[in-house]
């Protein structure tokens, strides 16, 4: 999920617009986009529309329910564990047990342990433990920062790339641990888009997969910036035909322009390659 595109459940007319749009995935929030008077509105509004999404849209369907422990979590999760749901964004979770009592009520709902959870790092207990939120069950899928909670309430600057970066690696550094990707939060200021892909730029850099998108004119930055650069791609397949070559040859580390390449260093490359072609076969279909 390159981009991740913010739609609020309660605004149905947004629906069709945001699915024929270029995002990888929708993101429907039923949590803070929502005023507590709509909550049970909105929750009916989205099942209907999941009831309903064509099974030719190509898009990973997210859904952001209201908090564990509150009053709306058990009726969201009943009413949109449905099909088409592909993730639910966990908000506000600080405690392995959340996600370990959210898989056992999925287990009843989906029994095939299709739908997995995207967890959000949101509050400084939550960073501190995002390692063992990231591994705390099979059915978690990824970490995602949340800036606006984290930062705001601790008084850190939005803008200040130390503490950005800080967190970033961290948080990424916890996903890896779980074996699952890091998605970068959202940022606010959808009229500077220089500054929208800078941050892009920066979270690909410390390994994230992708970023939540606000409004539809983030999208295309977004999925640019977290695909491999040209040179990228050709660097990382000239690592995979020496490693070939090496290994034909019965060597073991080789030598690619003067740079040692050894076994994560292939990983890498690896990766680069796969997520390359996986976008080229997508997009020219």
């Amino acid at each position: 999920m390159r981009s991740k595109l913010f739609v609020p459940a309660s605004r149905p007319e947004l629906f069709a617009k945001a699915a024929s749009g270029p995002a990888d995935a929708l993101s429907f929030d039923l949590e803070d986009a929502v005023p507590e008077a709509r909550k049970g509105e909105a929750r009916d509004i989205l099942a209907a529309y999941l009831r309903e999404v064509p099974s030719g849209l190509r898009k990973t369907i997210v859904v952001r329910v209201n908090a564990p422990g509150t009053a709306h979590f058990a009726a969201d999760l009943e009413a949109v564990a449905l099909p088409r749901t592909d993730l639910i964004n966990l908000p506000m979770v600080e405690d392995p047990s959340a996600i370990a009592d959210t898989a056992i009520r999925l287990d009843r709902l989906d029994p095939a342990g299709r739908i997995r959870l995207l967890v959000n790092i949101e509050t400084p207990r939550s960073l501190r433990r995002a390692a063992d939120l990231a591994c705390a069950h099979p059915r978690v899928a990824g970490l995602q920062i949340g800036y606006a909670d984290l930062l705001e309430p601790c008084g850190i600057d939005r803008d200040d790339e130390a503490a950005l970066g800080h967190i970033r690696v961290a948080v990424r550094l916890a996903a890896a641990e779980g074996g699952v990707p890091a998605y970068d939060g959202a940022f606010a200021a959808v009229k500077e888009p220089e500054a929208f892909r800078a941050e892009c730029e920066a979270a690909r850099r410390h390994g994230f997969a992708g970023k939540t998108c606000i409004h539809p004119s983030q999208v295309g930055i977004a999925n640019a910036a977290f695909l491999p650069s040209p040179d990228e791609v050709t660097w990382s397949r000239r690592i995979l035909a020496a490693a070939a070559e090496a290994e034909a040859q019965g060597l073991g580390a080789i030598l690619v322009d003067g740079r040692m390449i050894d076994p994560p260093f292939l990983i890498r490359a690896r990766a680069v390659v796969a997520l390359s072609d996986l976008r080229s076969g997508t997009e020219t279909r």
